[in-house]
């Protein structure tokens, strides 16, 4: 029957073949799907494992053990009481002189220059930490796990792999790192200060602590604006605005609104926060006023969504026993519409998250090393702090960039999640 003409078939046979192509098409459909599905779920797999096999290492910092030696007149301090010499105290001198005890032989500049580097300059600071919180530790030789530099710490971390990333290193500075590898003087650590310190030149002293305080600031300052006027504007078109060419008018823009690529809300708020309005640049506040403008109209649909859903029963049965239409509302109607207003809040705030093209307008992509305290701080932002990363040439900031993208999106992920608990937990079904 398979090969049997159209024309000679019984009208039950034309009915069996017909159902078999259905069936063959619906098994096609069904198995695109399926290829769809998985297509997406690899390319999700192979993002992270990229992801995590590039920024795993950054959580993990080289350190080097030296016998230092705290010489009063090495460091120039002679008076451990005066915080003045404590703060000028000559601290690299210390680390270099326990250098060159170790590597009695190295005696050309050039030479002394190779083995000051494999040091970081964060190493006279872990000195001088130690010596204001004791300075009778003066004089004293001690046993301390130096910070290494950037390109030791890239070296050590890749002595597993196939062909170890060598990178500025020379042989005189690879044989001085055998030499502490073989006797067990080097270690990794955990490393706190990427989540204790904010931005740097050096990538091992670099942290993400100023682009994060920063993200938390900027988000505080966009939910404080974003979300009481998204509802208060959602509250009115559904509640209080009649039907009429001017709410119409209204409508289509704020869906059109939803559309708007982010840069341009950078340029709007250019223009008018930085340009006519003079705020500084850089600063979380004007940030959280940008991304107030870019989450308004999201925050307004979803929060309409969720007051459309509340059934009309309850705003007639409120104003039966006596309400007015402010008490129907506040007493009735919003709070029924509370929890998809928060999803939707939660989804525009994670979205303002990880947006970059707007604050890179403000001037958030300034280079600053401190911590921001308020809203009113220079500082960056994450997603930022990722761009300004990924454009370094020094190869330990990939791992860095990648380890600076998994905590972003751990905070995407956890507050997506917390948007799912919320619609689950508190959403009634009517």
């Amino acid at each position: 029957m398979k090969n049997q003409p159209e024309n000679t078939l019984t009208p039950a046979q034309k009915v069996e073949r017909s159902l078999k192509k259905r069936y063959a098409a619906e098994r096609r459909f069904k198995a695109f799907g399926i290829a769809s599905v998985g297509v997406g779920i690899l390319a999700l797999l192979i993002l992270f494992t990229e992801i995590i096999s590039k920024g795993s290492g950054a959580f993990t910092q080289t350190y080097v053990q030296l016998e230092v030696h705290l010489d009063a007149d090495t460091l120039g301090i002679y008076d451990a009481t005066d915080p003045q010499q404590l703060a000028v105290g000559d601290y690299n001198a210390v680390i270099r002189k326990a250098l060159l005890k170790r590597f009695d032989g190295v005696k050309t500049r050039n030479d002394k220059r190779a083995l000051y580097s494999l040091i970081s300059i964060g190493a006279s600071y872990q000195v001088q930490n130690i010596i204001e919180a004791d300075p009778s530790v003066i004089g004293q030789t001690q046993t301390l796990w130096v910070l290494a530099d950037d390109d030791l710490d890239t070296y050590y971390k890749s002595l597993s792999d196939a062909e170890p990333f060598v990178g500025r290193l020379n042989d005189k500075q690879l044989e001085w790192v055998t030499s502490w590898v073989d006797s067990g003087q080097l270690k990794r650590k955990f490393n706190t200060i990427l989540f204790t310190s904010g931005d740097s030149s050096e990538p091992e002293l670099a942290g993400i602590l100023g682009a994060l305080m920063g993200s938390l600031f900027t988000l505080l300052v966009t939910l404080s604006l974003s979300f009481p006027i998204g509802v208060a504007a959602a509250v009115y078109l559904e509640e209080y605005a009649g039907r009429n060419k001017f709410t119409d008018f209204i409508e289509v823009n704020i869906n059109n609104l939803a559309a708007v690529p982010s840069v341009i809300f950078g340029l709007l708020g250019l223009a008018i926060f930085l340009n006519f309005m003079e705020m500084p640049r850089s600063v979380p506040l004007v940030g959280g006023l940008v991304l107030t403008l870019m989450t308004l109209p999201t925050i307004i649909i979803s929060s309409r969504a969720a007051i459309k859903a509340v059934p009309p029963s309850i705003r007639e049965a409120s104003l039966g026993m006596g309400a007015s239409k402010m008490q129907m509302i506040i007493h009735h109607v919003l709070p029924l519409a509370m929890p998809g207003m928060l999803t939707g809040a939660i989804i525009g705030l994670a979205q303002a998250l990880g947006e970059t093209a707007p604050l890179l307008m403000i001037g958030m992509v300034a280079f600053i090393v401190d911590i921001p305290a308020g809203i009113t701080d220079p500082s960056s932002v994450l997603p930022v702090q990722i761009f300004l990363w990924a454009d370094s040439p020094e190869r330990a900031f990939v791992e860095r960039t990648s380890a600076a993208i998994m905590v972003l999106l751990a905070f995407l992920i956890t507050m997506n999640t917390l948007a799912i608990w919320l619609r689950t937990r508190l959403e009634r079904r009517w």
